[in-house]
């Protein structure tokens, strides 16, 4: 499966801005790792895996990563692309599936860092992520109230799983989100 391909597919099952662009920015994001921690040969990969993480989302909430490995299938999507998707919800969801590959627990932790960062991108000024500094970030991310569905303890875990300070982890995210600005729109 190339870019478009997923692109057309993630198109069929979401049409909301927000699940777009939660899409759009966890691929950039895979694709900032994928280079950053010796992958770049399989960087196209690692962001199609962060462009389909949330397939189902949209229509199927309640079936989040169990009914994606589905439509994939039905779509003829590898396996290898099914397995990684479904591994973000792990522990989160009827799916189950822990993440064991190096790309995997880049997903489940970024996914949802992205989120917290990108709250946090449209209270700046600014409205955008180019102009965010790290510590600006961490003192989000300490304020409990601060964007209070973006479970903590969820990006705590990713980066325990990574094995990396969460410094860096967040660091990165902030640069791979300005490294694709132009997807992203802020």
């Amino acid at each position: 499966m190339n870019r478009e391909e997923a692109w057309n597919l993630l198109r069929q099952y979401n049409k909301e801005s927000f699940h777009l662009r939660h899409a759009l920015t966890v691929e950039g994001i895979m694709r900032y790792f994928a280079k950053e921690l010796g992958y770049a040969d399989q960087e196209e990969y690692w962001g199609i895996v962060g462009l389909l993480h949330d397939l189902d989302f949209e229509l199927y909430p309640e079936e989040h990563c169990v009914k994606s490995q589905e439509l994939m299938r039905e779509h003829g999507v590898d396996e290898s692309i099914i397995r990684s998707t479904a591994s973000h919800g792990w522990g989160l969801t009827a799916a189950n599936i822990e993440p064991e590959h190096q790309m995997e627990k880049v997903l489940f932790a970024i996914d949802e860092l992205s989120g917290l960062i990108g709250a946090a991108a449209l209270m700046r000024p600014s409205k955008s992520v180019q102009d965010m500094e790290l510590s600006s970030l961490k003192k989000k991310f300490k304020d409990k109230h601060f964007a209070a569905k973006c479970s903590r303890d969820i990006i705590k875990k990713g980066f325990d799983m990574l094995e990396l300070d969460g410094s860096i982890v967040m660091q990165c995210c902030i640069d791979g989100m300005q490294a694709h600005k132009e997807e992203l729109g802020f």
